[in-house]
Order: structure tokens, then sequence, then C-alpha cells
């Protein structure tokens, strides 16, 4: 039987190991284990706690700078690390990998830091983007509404000009690192056009900001350790210089051209949690016992975990396939719908019958698995929910 064991388990290791992503290099394998060896440090030792608070420290974000984990892929001008989007990769792979769902570095670094890159001023990107690199500063992005999910079209919150003033009036909930943010990318309608025309991108500096309000830190079924909250602009008052970019109107373009980058790395999480909740369970079948032998002997469990390893190996492929595109920057919105919809289905049903073979301990919060299992779930939603990603890809699907 123990050698049936190290059988199925160097099995499971072969398929999940012995692949290597095509846009993988030395330089991002140091990183992963420099990523590594900090969550093992720093992260996992706190996860129950910031389960407890709803967040993460404020001091961490500082550490996290420290490390050169924060805005890896901005160049070195500008403070970031100078790498590109496989950077930001295995670092979003070494956090799932380890279960973590508290610490959104994925919002900071590879969503808030490249609109402001990608799309700001040079002097915006002078003004922000070191703070965001070394942690001074914590980044969000303010596009839901209370009323208004995905579809972005429907913003209410609204920016009116006012001499080199806009004042911002409106709500935003589901804001990930909303209780820590000093920087914030606000959607808000700055005229009278219809849908997406009318719709800017505005960045808020929070401290000391009248009219700006942090609304309740939300009661989520998952995720709970990350500091999701509500948002609030009342008579809120930014120079006129904060419009991304500095034109006005552009803010559902806009939107558009970065939204894929954000589906991405959705898909990485995905996938790479996926791994981490199979890896999880053979540690655990390997150690416990039923009716005499390991749990690992019963050929449920090894059907079980054969599957979710090789789904999660065509996982892995997508999202690595994606992500070699994204690097040479031929990914296409459908591709990375694709890959996020696919991928995070799979993380909510990997983490569902992985956890069925911890039976009663897997509803334990004190497990790892339940918190795979319930934080797996909004995957689905946020970032454009898995129905709204099977629509954008069948719109490849129309002919002329």
């Amino acid at each position: 039987m123990l050698a049936f064991r190290f059988t199925f388990e160097g099995a499971i290791d072969m398929i999940l190991d012995n692949y290597r992503a095509p846009w993988e290099t030395e330089e991002t394998d140091a990183l992963r284990l420099h990523a590594r060896e900090f969550i093992a440090r720093e992260v996992t030792p706190n996860e129950l706690k910031w389960e407890e608070n709803h967040q993460v420290e404020r001091e961490f974000w500082n550490k996290a700078g420290d490390a050169g984990l924060l805005c890896a892929s901005i160049p070195e001008e500008y403070g970031g690390g100078g790498g590109t989007f496989a950077h930001e990769a295995v670092i979003q792979q070494e956090l799932a990998l380890a279960g973590d769902s508290a610490w959104h570095n994925g919002v900071h670094s590879v969503i808030v830091a490249h609109y402001i890159y990608q799309l700001g001023t040079e002097e915006q990107r002078k003004r922000w983007l070191p703070g965001m690199a070394s942690g001074e500063l914590v980044g969000a992005i303010a596009m839901t509404e209370p009323g208004t999910g995905s579809d972005l079209q429907a913003i209410k919150t609204r920016a009116e000009l006012d001499g080199d003033e806009w004042v911002i009036n409106g709500s935003k909930t589901f804001i990930t690192n909303g209780t820590h943010c000093d920087v914030v990318v606000i959607v808000a309608r700055t005229n009278d056009q219809p849908g997406g025309r009318g719709l800017s991108l505005i960045v808020a500096e929070t401290k000391d900001l009248e009219g700006f309000e942090r609304g309740r830190v939300l009661d989520k079924i998952g995720q709970r350790g990350q500091d999701t909250r509500e948002l609030f602009f009342t008579d809120m008052r930014v120079p006129a210089d904060n419009l991304l970019g500095g034109k006005e109107g552009m803010g559902f373009l806009q939107l558009m051209q970065q939204l894929p980058q954000e589906r991405l790395i959705l898909a990485i999480a995905g996938s790479s949690a996926c791994e981490g909740a199979v890896r999880e369970t053979i540690r655990y079948v390997n150690d416990r016992e039923a009716f005499g032998r390991p749990i690992l002997g019963f050929q449920n469990t090894q059907f079980v975990l054969a599957e979710c390893a090789s789904e999660t190996l065509a996982a892995k492929t997508l999202t690595d396939h994606c992500t070699a595109l994204h690097i040479e920057g031929k990914l296409t919105p459908a591709q990375a719908s694709a890959a996020k919809y696919l991928a995070s289905d799979l993380q909510s049903s990997v983490a569902d019958r992985c956890l069925q073979l911890f039976g009663g301990y897997g509803f334990m919060r004190e497990y790892p698995i339940s918190r795979m299992y319930t934080d797996a779930r909004v995957q689905r939603i946020y970032g454009g929910t898995n129905e709204i990603m099977k629509l954008l890809i069948a719109r490849e699907f129309k002919q002329d």
C-alpha cells in the first residue's frame, strides 16, 4: 500500500510538475522562489487573523513594496520592477497556490497601476506610480454601483467640471482594497452622452479628501480577509488634472482596453487555485485513514484526484497560452474571456470535489480547503460574470 501511495502521488506530480509554461524564464523562476518565500513568511501565517479582521495590516503593503512584489511589470523609471506581465503572473500564481485571498495585489499592481501607466499622462505616472510600487499608496478601482453590476454603461456616479476641479457625487460598492486605498480610479459620468460615451476615469487621492467616505466592510461568504467596502462621494472635489489620460468621455473605451488583462489575471489565479486545492488534498488523503487504510487507497479518491489534476493541467495550459499571447501583445478579449470563464468555473468545481474528500473536516474553517471553496465562488462573478464572458466569446462567431 505504501508503494502505491508514492506511485499515485508521483503520477499527480508528473501531471502538474513536469509542465513548464513557454513564457517562463530563469528570471521568473527566481522571482517565483522569492515570492514563495515571502508568502510563506508574511502571508500564510496571517491568513486566519486577516480573515477575522477583514483586512491585511496597512504596514503589510510597505513590506510587499520593500520586497519588490508591487508593480512588478511597471517600468523602473516609475519605481516599478521593470518586468513584464510574466512577472505579475508568477506572483499571482504563488498567492493562489498558497490559498491566499486577503491580499489583492492583483487589483493594485495588475489593474490600477496599469490604468495609470497605460492611460495616464506622464505627470500622472510620475505622481502616483512610485508610491504604488513602494507600498506608500494602495490602489483601488471603483466601477460597480449598488444598482449597476456588469452593465458599466448604466453607471450613475456623476462628475461635473467646476473651474479647475471635478465635483463628484455617487456611490460604489464591492470595492477591493476599500479600507486602505489611497488612490482610487473612479468610473464616472462626465457628460450627457448616452451609454459609454459619457464615461470618464478620474483618479482621487483619498487622504484628507472632503466628501470621500468609506462605507461598511461588506460581509462576504468568501475572501473574508479582503477589505471589500462601499465608497461614497458627496460633492467630492478633485483636481481637473486627475482626469485619467487628460481626455474626457474616453472612460468606456479605456475600460475595454484594460479588461482583458484583468480577466487574464483572474484566470491565472483560478487555474493556480485548482492546483493548490489538489495538492492540499493529496497531503490530507495520504495522512488520513478510514477503515484501516489511507483515504488515498480508495478508488473513488484516486478517480477524483486524477480528474481534478488532469482538468487543472488543461486550465493551466489555456491560461499559459493566453499569458504568452498577452506578453506578445496579441491577446484578444474573447481569448481572455475564455480563460477567465473556464478557469473560474473549474476552480469552484475542483474546490468542491476536493473538499468532499476531507469529509467533515472540509467544513471546518481552520482547514485551508474550506477557504479555497468559499473563496472560489466570486471568481465567476467579478471581472465580468461568466455569463458575460460567454457572450463576449460568442460575438466572435457572428458573421458580417
